[in-house]
């Protein structure tokens, strides 16, 4: 597949000009902006880094809808069935979000910044347009917007000692899913204990760009004496952690039970969410399908660019979304979904790849 023709549109970040003279190799676009996926190491060496090691990730495209008003938490719980109402200041939520159907919109991570100040920061649809409308609709008091915030994350098992030793011992203080406030170069801006990795880390979200070279920079020059290496959201460690991607594992099409995020939806509550009598008939009804882990193969499969049928007893019974080799499981490692027929764990299954060859495998839970 040729490269990305790089235009306006392809929004560059305040730490694009970082990333590519560290020789990024690839991006991705995320939310209409970039987000690097491969430097020059291979994402063997990469996953072995970020288990052993700390990386510093450009994940701006992680973009954040801020909602302030009067109504802007009752706009939030409007939009997910997760109940919110006992966030607090300096609260990070996981939160489904859902339609009339219960097809999931985004599964962002929401930030209470103030008592009628809040962000979603969201993973790769247009949450903002979805919000504005149903805001709209209902004649609600807030304010919609897309701030200029630029998540920078520093992810893997020295990222907390790199970065206390940068901005003070208190973030060792921060709790999982806390966020707190972090002095850089005289200017306030937001740290959580967060990210897409298992390996443990934070997200820097920082609300002027002017700063993010030194934001940057500091890091990097500190991070030399921890084996800091620039890097990226990790396929291996993503699939094998269970972590899932929007736009990938979930669409839509899907609603929260056949992800696994029922233990994020109220269903008996009093609270008043968009899709909620479709979301009890689904669960009164069951889901066809779920979400499993996988591992199958002897030698390392192809790129995994369109669903992979999944057969059993000779039917078809499921397709995968996402895959790769794992150096650790000797073997490949997957997400997809399997019919209810056939999700028990330690199910065998043949998989048929991209290039129609055939492979056997065993259904797992996560992680893998």
């Amino acid at each position: 597949m040729n490269g990305l023709n790089m235009s306006i549109r392809l929004r560059r970040t305040p730490y694009t000009n970082q990333v590519e003279k560290l020789g990024v190799s690839g991006f991705s676009i995320v939310n209409h902006m970039l987000l690097p996926k491969a430097f020059q190491s291979s994402v063997e060496e990469d996953y072995w880094h970020l288990k052993k090691h700390v990386q510093i990730w450009d994940v701006s495209c992680q973009r954040q809808v801020e909602i302030q008003g009067q109504d802007a938490q009752k706009l939030i719980q409007l939009m997910t069935p997760r109940n919110i109402g006992n966030i607090s200041i300096g609260d990070c939520l996981y939160i489904p979000l859902i339609d009339e159907n219960a097809g999931l919109i985004n599964d962002p991570v929401l930030l209470k910044l103030s008592e009628d100040k809040y962000w979603l920061s969201i993973a790769d649809s247009d949450v903002l347009l979805y919000a504005k409308g149903v805001a709209f609709g209902r004649k609600l008091d807030v304010k919609i917007s897309e701030p200029d915030v630029y998540p920078l994350a520093v992810q893997g098992p020295k990222a907390e000692k790199l970065l206390s030793e940068i901005f003070g011992s208190h973030i060792k203080n921060i709790k999982f899913f806390k966020f707190d406030w972090i002095d850089v170069n005289g200017s306030s801006q937001l740290i959580a204990r967060s990210g897409y990795s298992r390996q443990g880390g934070f997200e820097i979200y920082l609300r002027d760009k002017s700063y993010a070279n030194f934001l940057w920079d500091i890091i990097w020059e500190r991070g030399q004496s921890y084996q800091i290496a620039p890097g990226c959201p990790n396929l291996i460690e993503r699939i094998e952690g269970g972590l899932f991607s929007y736009g990938n594992e979930m669409t839509i099409a899907n609603n929260p039970f056949e992800i696994g995020l029922e233990k994020f939806c109220d269903l008996d509550g009093s609270i008043e969410y968009i899709g909620k009598s479709k979301l009890q008939a689904i669960h009164k009804n069951g889901v066809q399908k779920i979400i499993r882990g996988f591992i199958f193969g002897e030698t390392p499969c192809p790129t995994c660019s369109k669903p992979w049928p999944v057969y059993a007893n000779g039917n078809a019974v499921g397709n995968i979304t996402s895959a790769i080799w794992s150096p650790r499981l000797k073997a490949n490692v997957a997400q997809g979904m399997v019919d209810k027929d056939y999700w028990d764990i330690g199910q065998r299954v043949k998989v048929k790849v991209q290039d129609g060859s055939e492979m056997i495998g065993t259904i797992k839970d996560f992680p893998l």
